[in-house]
Order: C-alpha cells, then sequence, then structure tokens
C-alpha cells in the first residue's frame, strides 16, 4: 500500500518543503519558527483552522494525549502539540514522508513532545498506551477498509476519548468515471454515504456521533487552490521543476472536478467511546 499510494500526485517530491524554506533564506541547518512551517506543511483543507476545529471541538489540552493518523509530513501534529502542549503520536504509513516529518520536528525544537512512527493503524500500535483523542485529515478515504479501521480506533482510545476526523463521502451516486479518478489519482477505493459512516461507526461502538456537511465550503477552498496554483505556475515551475507542478496541477484540477459535479462530499466525523 505504502507504494501504490504514490499514484496519488500529492505525495510526489515531498521534500518540496525545503525549497519553500528556502526562498524564505531558512537553510538546512537552521531551526524553523511553527508559524512559518505551517504555511507549507498542511495538506489537508483550510490548513491551521481544521486543526484549531479539532482543538476546541475535542477540548484538547496540556494534559493529554493525542494520536493522529496519517500525519504527512508532520505539520498537523506539530501544530497540536505547539499550541495546547499535547503530547502527539504521528502515525504515517509512507516512510518518505515520516522521515521529513521527524526532520522538520526536531528544527521546530518540537521533538520531545512529537514522536513520529511510520506505520499502518490496520495493524495497530503495540505498546503503546491508550490516547484521549484521535484526530485525521483526508487519510480514511484511502482505507478501504472502514470496519476494521473504526474497531483499530475504538480500541486505542481510553473511555470517554473522542474522534475528530475529516473525510470524504458519497454525497450523490459517484459514477464509474468519478469513481475511475478517485481511485487512480486520489487512491481512494471506497466512499462511504453518511448512513455507511454512521452505522459502522456505531457497529465498532462509538456513540454520540455527530457527522458534518462540509462539501460546499471544500468546493470553494480546493477550487481556489488550483486557481492560486496556477496563478502562480511559472514561480512554481522554476522552484520545484515541470515534473513536479504538471502532477500536483493535475491532482488539483482531478479534485475539483469531483467536487464540482457534487456527488462527492466533505464530511466531519466526531465520535466517543463510551466511558
Amino acid at each position: 500500500m505504502s507504494e501504490d499510494i504514490k499514484t496519488m500526485k500529492l505525495y510526489h517530491q515531498v521534500e518540496r518543503v525545503f525549497n519553500e524554506l528556502q526562498v524564505l533564506g531558512i537553510s538546512d541547518d537552521d531551526l524553523i519558527p511553527i508559524e512559518t512551517l505551517c504555511q507549507f506543511d498542511q495538506y489537508h483543507y483550510f490548513g491551521t483552522d481544521a486543526v484549531d476545529d479539532a482543538i476546541s471541538k475535542l477540548g484538547i489540552h496540556s494534559q493529554m494525549s493525542v494520536l493522529e493518523i496519517g500525519s504527512g509530513i508532520g505539520g498537523p501534529s506539530r501544530y497540536l502539540s505547539h499550541a495546547t502542549g499535547c503530547m502527539m503520536t504521528a502515525l504515517e504509513l509512507q516512510s518518505d514522508l515520516d522521515l521529513i516529518a521527524s526532520t522538520l520536528t526536531r528544527r521546530c525544537g518540537l521533538e520531545q513532545s512529537v514522536h513520529h512512527v511510520c506505520g499502518d493503524i490496520l495493524q495497530g500500535l503495540r505498546g503503546t498506551p491508550k490516547f484521549d483523542a484521535i484526530v485525521s485529515w483526508l487519510t480514511f478515504l484511502h482505507i478501504a477498509d472502514r470496519q476494521r479501521l473504526y474497531n483499530q480506533c475504538f480500541e486505542l482510545l481510553k473511555p470517554g476519548a473522542g474522534i475528530y476526523v475529516e473525510d470524504y463521502y458519497e454525497r450523490g451516486s459517484l459514477n464509474a468515471d468519478e469513481r475511475k479518478l478517485l481511485r487512480q489519482d486520489v487512491y481512494c477505493d471506497r466512499v462511504p454515504t453518511i448512513s455507511e459512516y454512521q452505522d459502522e461507526l456505531s457497529k465498532a461502538g462509538f456513540v454520540n456521533i455527530e457527522l458534518s456537511d462540509l462539501s460546499d465550503e471544500w468546493t470553494g477552498f480546493v477550487t481556489g487552490r488550483l486557481e492560486s496554483f496556477i496563478m502562480n505556475k511559472q514561480r512554481n515551475i522554476k522552484l520545484h521543476g515541470e515534473l513536479t507542478v504538471s502532477g500536483l496541477e493535475h491532482f488539483y484540477t482531478t479534485v475539483v472536478t469531483l467536487f464540482q459535479q457534487a456527488n462527492l462530499g466533505g464530511i466531519r466525523v466526531i465520535a466517543y467511546k463510551p466511558e
């Protein structure tokens, strides 16, 4: 799976973050202010605003231990720990992303509060204590075996603890072409409906399930992201190379197409393990 997911071009040349830092005069050995890095290390929609939403919804604070599933190059985990003082475990399947994440965390001076783990959530996390919260942004969409995923999340939580997830859902009836785009360009084999989300979370044992539709906001975000990327295309080619820019433009365009056709939707999931 870690190799197959590279069909998603967002995950190509992930070291491009260092190109952006060099433009700002931050060399390979310099410490990085987290406020500066947050401009480049959030792969999900609405950046740190979405992380702030999780902090608020789950009441995350300095005494909590939090797991992020699909932590990418570590942006949300670093920001969460910086903003709240919580202890983070950042779980990422792809080894190249995990390595860059660890490097960036060290250069932000957060290595004592953000622990990076390269692994597969479906295999569990052996030898770790239960968590006070689990968070995830645009990662569940890559995992077709949702029931096993939800069961693992439930098992890793302390009683009374919650999950915060941002994900895709089937808003309308996805046609064959849309499913092909999702499979080939977004590494997404299955998109649940809202009712499937509700039923499968309940089956795993979760209660107080809150499912919120973010489709309109996300459609606006991905459309603006593509427009901005194209506007800065020559600058991006000079910085990252034509192959990388072409791949990202293709990926961003695919996502806009999917959202604008209105069968793909965005969802925020909050649910709790019973006390």
